[in-house]
């Protein structure tokens, strides 16, 4: 009689009318022709090619070429190994009118004996969520140990029902599995606990800083997933503004020549790079290694006095509440909220100084400045209002309904609460 086992993944049902999933690949490394080192190349593909049309055949060559850099970004440099630490890392790819889709990417040595080399399983994306992907990795996994042909029926139950797959395992039984995501998307790719790892509490304030101006930003390591989790994570600490600049939390060998561009980046470059950076003016730099004399390499000098000195020390003393025990959930909801009030307090008043024009709102930026409530904030505002950032957020509050609920109901909560401290105190 078959086992049935009921478990529950930590995600939630994708968005109406939204792909689950685009692609899963598993990408494998092969012997060069007639010259030394290995390339990659594709062993497996779901869905499979047949059944695609011409717009989705296009969009999976464009695929294989982002999955050929970005599952080895070191290069053609692989030897055969007996041992090798599986990681989970992540990418972003962006296209031409500026959309984004997710690249998860889970890196092992197949099982088997004797020295090999290893493979790569990538799924692309347009849902971002780290976890959940993590979680369905883990299944690909226990499956491809024991035939890469029981990897294709769960995929098709992924992408024929987001909520509930039924799988059936040789000796484990039939598997259901319920399928949940976070309840706040903008934290749905994130766990800031790698950040927190690498970084101390006022090391990821001067990194917020120099964010938040949207300057150039290089972070080093020597473990991909280091670096995808923590950039990822830099760039939620931005919410309700997105980066607009150049992304790529894992720089391949070959996009080096990224490192040199004038406009504002984040990029996640391994530590075996670090030499071909030639030029560290305007650049910060931070090792994110364990151990790093100085985690700053390079950096502009201000980022210690960009944040209002009253902003900078209520923030810390919030991220100083986080419990080592702390669950994801718990911490995401701590960190995100500490650097959201940032926001809050020192823009939170945008609302107020948009005007009517025929059927078209419009942002009044000089009397937003004349209303900042506290003088310390007024440098910095300046600053921020010039980022890109900014001006995509107001172009979106001008022309949508409504599109950043959450911040609106996080200002008017603080707004309240205010006027409660006034009445309490007797001001009112």
């Amino acid at each position: 009689m078959a086992c049935f086992i009921r478990r529950r993944l930590l995600l939630e049902e994708v968005h109406s009318g939204q792909l689950f999933f685009e692609y899963l690949l598993v990408v494998s490394l092969r012997k060069k022709r007639n010259e030394e080192g290995y390339e990659p190349h594709i062993t497996y593909q779901f869905p499979k090619r047949e059944v695609m049309g011409r717009l989705q055949r296009e969009e999976e060559e464009k695929c294989m070429k982002a999955a050929h850099l970005f599952c080895f970004p070191e290069g053609i440099n692989w030897a055969p190994l007996t041992e090798y630490k599986s990681e989970t890392f992540s990418f972003v790819l962006t296209e031409v009118d500026g959309s984004r889709r997710n690249g998860y990417c889970r890196r092992l040595l197949p099982a088997g004996r004797g020295a090999r080399v290893p493979e790569a399983y990538c799924i692309i994306s347009r849902v971002a969520c780290f976890g959940l992907f993590s979680k369905i990795f883990d299944e690909v996994e226990k499956r491809r140990q024991i035939s890469k042909a029981m990897i294709y029926p769960f995929m098709q139950s992924l992408a024929e029902n987001t909520v509930t797959v039924t799988s059936f395992i040789p000796d484990a039984g039939t598997e259901i599995i319920s399928l949940t995501r976070p309840a706040e998307s903008w934290l749905e790719h994130v766990d800031f606990r790698t950040l927190f790892r690498c970084l101390n509490d006022d090391e990821v304030l001067m990194v917020f800083a120099a964010t938040v101006m949207e300057r150039q930003i290089i972070f080093i390591s020597e473990e991909l997933s280091t670096l995808s989790q923590v950039l990822h994570a830099v760039a939620a600490l931005l919410y309700p503004f997105v980066w607009q600049h150049t992304f790529i939390s894992i720089v391949p060998t070959v996009l080096i020549d990224v490192c040199a561009a004038p406009t504002p980046f984040l990029l996640g470059v391994q530590k075996s790079l670090l030499e071909q950076l030639t030029d560290h003016s305007d650049l910060m730099i931070v090792d994110l290694s364990p151990g790093a004399e100085t985690k700053f390499i390079t950096r502009m000098g201000d980022e210690e006095s960009l944040l209002p000195a009253k902003l900078k020390e209520e923030l810390l003393s919030r991220l100083s509440a986080r419990k080592r025990d702390a669950s994801t959930e718990e911490l995401n909801r701590l960190v995100s909220e500490a650097f959201l009030s940032v926001f809050v307090r020192s823009v939170g008043h945008f609302s107020q100084h948009f005007r009517r024009s025929g059927n078209s709102r419009r942002f009044h930026k000089k009397s937003f400045l004349k209303a900042v409530q506290h003088k310390s904030h007024v440098d910095f505002v300046k600053l921020f209002i010039q980022t890109q950032m900014f001006d995509l957020f107001i172009q979106e509050e001008e022309t949508q309904a409504n599109p950043n609920a959450f911040f609106h109901r996080k200002v008017l909560e603080y707004h309240e609460r205010k006027k409660k401290e006034k009445t309490k105190a007797g001001w009112v």
